[in-house]
């Protein structure tokens, strides 16, 4: 709740801010542009401290048995869903603000595939541009947790419906369905 807040906050600001007559140039433009950019960097380094933080709550548990991605999430984010991954998109609706923008602290929830029968969800750990993001997960690469993987959005529509995922080798990997982005 705070976090989309403090975006539609910043959002207004920026939109409702004429720029100067001073700021003709592109240049006089960005530097002006950046006072409102400022905060929302802010904003997301602290939410990245704060996923950051509850990764290595997580992490500091003593597992019994099996690591999966379900409880990892839910741990980190704060989205209280339960039950396979595949359900988690249609368990949010009406719950958790749901979306197709990836922002830090959102749980990624992939769809079911062949590959991936019971789906996997995973958290946003940083926005790198559009089209790439890092993220934080559990158990896709087997019983272990993974921290700031590359995935890339591939879908036609730059829309986060296909993405690929690099593997431990660097590379990327299969292409993946994803419904979208869970928020708290």
């Amino acid at each position: 709740m705070r976090r989309a807040l403090l975006s539609l906050l910043l959002a207004a600001t920026a939109a409702s801010v004429a720029l100067p007559a001073a700021a003709q140039t592109p240049r006089e433009a960005k530097g002006f542009l950046a006072l409102f950019a400022a905060p929302r960097a802010q904003a997301e380094g602290a939410e990245r401290a704060a996923v950051k933080a509850a990764v290595r709550a997580a992490m500091a548990e003593p597992q019994r048995g099996r690591i999966w991605c379900v409880p990892f999430a839910r741990k980190v984010s704060g989205v209280e869903l339960r039950g396979n991954a595949k359900t988690w998109w249609d368990q949010a609706k009406g719950r958790y603000h749901r979306s197709k923008e990836p922002r830090v602290g959102a749980v990624m929830a992939f769809a079911a595939s062949g590959a991936m029968p019971k789906g996997h969800v995973a958290v946003v750990s940083k926005v790198i541009s559009d089209r790439e993001v890092l993220v934080d997960q559990a158990n896709w690469e087997r019983n272990r947790i993974t921290l700031d993987t590359l995935v890339v959005d591939v879908s036609a529509k730059g829309d986060w419906s296909a993405v690929r995922v690099a593997n431990a080798g660097g590379t990327l990997g299969r292409m993946n369905p994803v419904k979208g982005f869970i928020h708290e």
